[in-house]
């Protein structure tokens, strides 16, 4: 994809004639005179011409080398990856004795099954006999769980309060490259490798040095991107066009669609939660998500989308009607331009328009939502239909125009953030990884929120009474060590939790008997339950 769109924009830039393409030069067809109309070769310059072009441009030679090198490393990365992924397939095959054909019949957990029975059989973790689901998971998720930590305890420099914008969050997939590269896996990284932190950052006296070298760090690391940033402000900008122009001629309501932001993947995923499980549960939750934003809806900009979809749908109306009884209407100039403009205008003007059949409940579609997505804020309870509360929604489940126009800006606001916004909280960094690491035989360095430790991660106010005893900046917010310690205990039903999370388990499931017990019979809950009187209510 990379080689396609740097060799076709150097095809549109050197290689075609567009005097003759636009036809504000006309063709001489002397040496053929039974033709008389411009085809495609026509405006497509000869090769030496083209070449000779090329060659005459400096800073687009110079753009090419710049693009091959790129290419050259991403085509080495690819390699490398192409390496790693046979050896897994390989080990499947060969330990785990699942054939290819055969991987899309097994769950993870029956894969997780047969690599637990393996390192009882051959020990492939040298230091432990048996490993557990948590050890595994604890492998794989070591950088995600630092990561989502972070963002827990709102360390990384991703919120901001901007004047006029208000509360704004800003995280992209270049930000994330760039703050895992700092972290995890550059030269200047508190890592060492892929499973150690250095010496250096377990110990108190080398902190303020190492918040020293980290904020050095993401200020070089911010002017590299400063430097880079019209290379990469390109290729953005090229990659967003050959990407969505064609889905925007043939579908423009697509920009509206909303998807869940890159900052509310890391703020709503549990401790050890792999990818396609985050994935199917923010899967679920994106149809009641859609349901409670598009509830919203502001009566003075329907009533100016209806009337200028009306204008726009009339004009549209009369020119689809002219083409049908003519197609030499078509070559009027700009009328395929028009036309489509007309059609993108009533697209966007309809999305305005609220569904005047429908009936939405804020706060039960809110809790639709929670059902699936588990985190929202506190303040949010009772203030589901307030304008705020969607706002703050809006940046977790963002319109897809807005994503795009983040990544276009992420060149440009990058090296700000990590030259102007990290360096402050380089310390508190430094800090969390030291205070929140905890080293485990056969694992390595893990974060230590992500051993699900009720007792010294545990928030009393989510049923853990008496079995916490993790002062107020030691607990996880919004209760993300409790919450993920259930999910991973549903998912994974043959792991055995420590004491600790098995006295809060056992506490959750006899308050859960408890509630079952004392509720109303179900044939109750529909006639005098606060569900059936909103869904029956005319004026809800």
């Amino acid at each position: 994809q990379f080689l396609f769109v740097v060799t076709f924009s150097t095809f549109l830039l050197c290689c075609v004639d567009y005097d003759v393409l636009f036809a504000t030069r006309p063709l001489n067809h002397s040496h053929v005179p039974e033709r008389a109309k411009v085809t495609l070769p026509d405006a497509v310059l000869p090769a030496p011409q083209c070449a000779r072009r090329l060659r005459g441009s400096g800073w687009l030679l110079f753009l090419l080398v710049l693009a091959g090198a790129v290419w050259l490393c991403r085509l080495v990365t690819a390699l490398r990856r192409l390496v790693g992924y046979w050896e897994i397939r390989s080990f499947y095959i060969r330990a785990l004795g699942i054939p290819a054909e055969e991987l899309c019949n097994h769950s993870w957990q029956s894969v997780q099954a047969r690599l637990l029975a393996l390192q009882r059989r051959q020990p492939l973790c040298v230091p432990r006999r048996e490993l557990t689901e948590l050890d595994i998971h604890h492998r794989i998720l070591r950088f995600r769980n630092y990561t989502v930590a972070m963002v827990n305890k709102s360390l990384l420099p991703v919120r901001f309060r901007l004047p006029l914008l208000g509360p704004v969050v800003f995280l992209t997939r270049g930000l994330q490259f760039n703050l895992e590269l700092l972290l995890f896996r550059g030269p200047a990284a508190l890592f060492q490798n892929t499973w150690s932190l250095r010496p250096q950052v377990k110990r108190a006296g080398a902190r303020r040095a190492l918040a020293r070298g980290l904020a050095r760090a993401a200020v070089l690391l911010g002017v590299a991107n400063l430097a880079l940033c019209p290379c990469v402000l390109g290729w953005r900008l090229l990659l967003a066009f050959f990407s969505y122009a064609e889905g925007l001629k043939r579908a423009p309501g697509s920009l509206g669609a909303r998807r869940w932001s890159l900052y509310a993947r890391h703020y709503l995923r549990h401790f050890n939660e792999l990818g396609h499980e985050l994935q199917a549960r923010l899967g679920r939750g994106h149809a009641p998500a859609t349901k409670y934003m598009d509830s919203f809806s502001s009566p003075l900009l329907a009533v100016l989308a209806r009337h200028v979809g009306f204008f726009a749908g009339s004009v549209l109306a009369v020119l689809i009607v002219l083409t049908v009884y003519d197609e030499d209407v078509l070559t009027v100039q700009h009328i395929l331009t028009a036309i489509t403009l007309l059609g993108l205008v009533v697209t966007v003007a309809r999305s305005f328009i609220p569904d005047e059949h429908a009936v939405w409940c804020p706060e039960q579609l809110l809790q639709r939502v929670l059902a699936h997505v588990h985190y929202l804020p506190e303040h949010w309870q009772g203030r589901a239909g307030r304008a705020e509360t969607r706002a703050e929604m809006a940046q977790l489940f963002q319109y897809k125009a807005v994503f795009i126009l983040e990544e276009l800006l992420s060149p440009l606001v990058t090296p700000l953030i990590l030259i102007f916004a990290f360096p402050p909280r380089a310390l508190d960094i430094v800090d969390f990884f030291r205070n929140f690491t905890v080293e485990v035989a056969g694992v390595g360095d893990i974060c230590s929120f992500a051993q699900l430790d009720v007792r010294h991660h545990g928030n009393p106010q989510w049923l853990s009474e008496g079995h916490t005893e993790a002062p107020p900046e030691r607990q996880a917010e919004h209760g993300k060590t409790e919450l993920s310690l259930m999910r991973f205990a549903l998912s994974n039903p043959r792991w055995r939790p420590p004491p600790p999370a098995r006295r809060f388990l056992g506490h959750l499931q006899a308050q859960v008997t408890r509630d079952a017990a004392t509720a109303p019979a179900p044939r109750h809950l529909l006639a005098e339950g606060p569900l059936a009187a909103s869904l029956l209510s005319e004026d809800s």
